[in-house]
């Protein structure tokens, strides 16, 4: 029995022997499908003050009989979307807005460890959404809550700090406004259910009778519910401090090349400085700490970064991703500051990782970026593979100096006190580390399989 004591909090067998009966029941009822209204006291509701989080407060009250607080992560999106967003919220109906400034949390603990383990998902994407989650869910906890859309990451840090909301607030429920389609539904309810299988969910994109955007604002029009938008379509963005989003409009179509004005963070290369600028990237143990040799705080580095990047035209990504839905989907990602770290961490591992711990490295940075995706910032997986980060960039210290140039950006040096590239023996200059004589013994054994592979074939053609 001390060895079922000692298990992880998360383990099936844990959860077998230690936890409640009345969380399992929640769990179960959770899994059927509501063939009659849930009545509900309170209800957290992720809530960015747009069109769907604005009509699902109304909602709510008049489908679920239950009071509304809604909640706001700032995680970078900018002064203008928090303006006026109290008064939006209570004009919508709420009893409460609760906005948590998660800006240095997000970066440090969600976005740098992801840099750290170079996780890109399907070649191109830096995470953007999916690293905020997991913030807005937690802090909901403590107050619950409905629909936010942020990046990955975001997601994760967000959805943490929902559930610290719901527990704060005495919420018996959380709600969402993400759809059936998306990813982030998916990422939403893991995260509810690893840090609080208890709270209700309420998902009204899969359960109300509005079809789109038409509908939604009928049905504001019908509440009195305030809205800043027309029936015309727009893009659907979302924004925090490590990029912004665009998807929708003339983007659902692959074919057609984006629009000039669509892009908020970066300038349009061909109309970038036509100066390069150099920039210095200061890196410990694998996480950056200042640039241009100034230390800077996680929120100022990036923000800094972002500036410049953007200012240059750093960081556009257009791509066709695989939803964990199953369909493809199109999106445009802004995310200056980010490439630019980006690159930087993996130039200067170039010096300090062998071969074989880069190519392990790049192996978990795949799987990683997978699990980071699908909404699983809490598995164990994850949280193991962190500490293995952590340990192999240990020695990642040192710094990286990059060209920014009209939307390009070029590594010009990168040097570390630990690196492992030694000039003497890489020279081409007569050396006394490396004998180059010494390469034909190691070429005719590396070599051996071939050779062998090869005179089969020549006797087995001669037979």
């Amino acid at each position: 029995m001390a060895q079922l004591h000692a298990a992880s909090p998360y383990s099936s067998t844990n959860l077998a022997f230690h936890a409640p009966k009345r969380v399992i029941q929640a769990v179960l009822a959770g899994d059927k499908e509501k063939d009659a209204p849930v009545k509900l006291k309170k209800v957290v509701l992720a809530y960015s003050g747009g069109l769907d989080t604005s009509v699902i407060v109304p909602w709510l009250r008049e489908n679920y009989g239950c009071e509304v607080v809604c909640f706001t992560a700032d995680v970078g999106q900018g002064i203008k979307e928090l303006d006026g967003l109290e008064e939006k919220a209570k004009a919508s109906g709420a009893c409460q807005l609760v906005v948590k400034d998660l800006k240095e949390e997000f970066v440090k603990d969600y976005i740098f460890p992801c840099l750290r383990a170079g996780a890109i998902y399907e070649r191109k994407y830096l995470l953007g959404t999916s690293m905020a989650r997991p913030v807005i869910a937690k802090v909901e906890y403590d107050r619950t809550f409905s629909t936010f859309s942020h990046s990955i990451v975001e997601h994760e840090l967000s959805l943490h700090a929902m559930v610290d909301v719901a527990s704060e607030v005495g919420a018996d429920a959380v709600s969402h406004g993400c759809t059936g389609k998306g990813n982030d539904q998916v990422r939403f309810e893991l995260t509810f259910f690893a840090l609080n299988p208890e709270l209700y969910v309420v998902a009204p994109w899969r359960e109300w009778d509005i079809q789109g955007r038409e509908d939604a604002i009928e049905y504001a029009k019908k509440h009195n519910v305030p809205v800043p938008v027309t029936k015309k379509s727009i893009y659907s963005r979302d924004r925090n401090l490590w990029h912004l989003s665009h998807e929708g409009d003339i983007l659902e179509d692959p074919a057609n090349e984006p629009e000039k004005d669509m892009y908020m963070m970066t300038a349009d290369p061909e109309y970038a400085p036509d100066k390069p600028e150099y920039v210095e990237i200061g890196i410990v143990s694998g996480l950056p700490v200042s640039v241009n040799g100034k230390e800077l705080s996680p929120v100022s580095l990036l923000s800094q970064l972002n500036e410049i990047g953007g200012k240059h035209g750093i960081g556009r990504v257009d791509m066709v991703e695989n939803r964990l839905v199953g369909m493809k989907s199109r999106g445009v990602y802004e995310t200056p500051g980010g490439t630019i770290l980006s690159l930087a961490a993996r130039e200067l591992e170039s010096l300090t990782l062998d071969r074989e711990a880069m190519q392990f490295k790049d192996i978990c940075a795949l799987k990683y970026a997978e699990l980071v995706y699908a909404g699983r910032w809490f598995d164990p997986l994850r949280k193991s593979m962190d500490a293995f980060m952590e340990e192999i960039t240990a020695t990642t210290t040192g710094s990286v100096t990059l060209k920014l140039y009209k939307g390009s950006v070029t590594v010009t040096g990168r040097k570390s006190p630990y690196s492992l590239y030694r000039q003497d023996i890489s020279s081409f200059e007569s050396g006394q580390i490396y004998d180059q004589a010494d390469a034909a013994g190691f070429i005719r054994l590396y070599g051996l399989p071939t050779r062998v592979r090869a005179m089969l074939e020549k006797d087995n053609g001669s037979a």
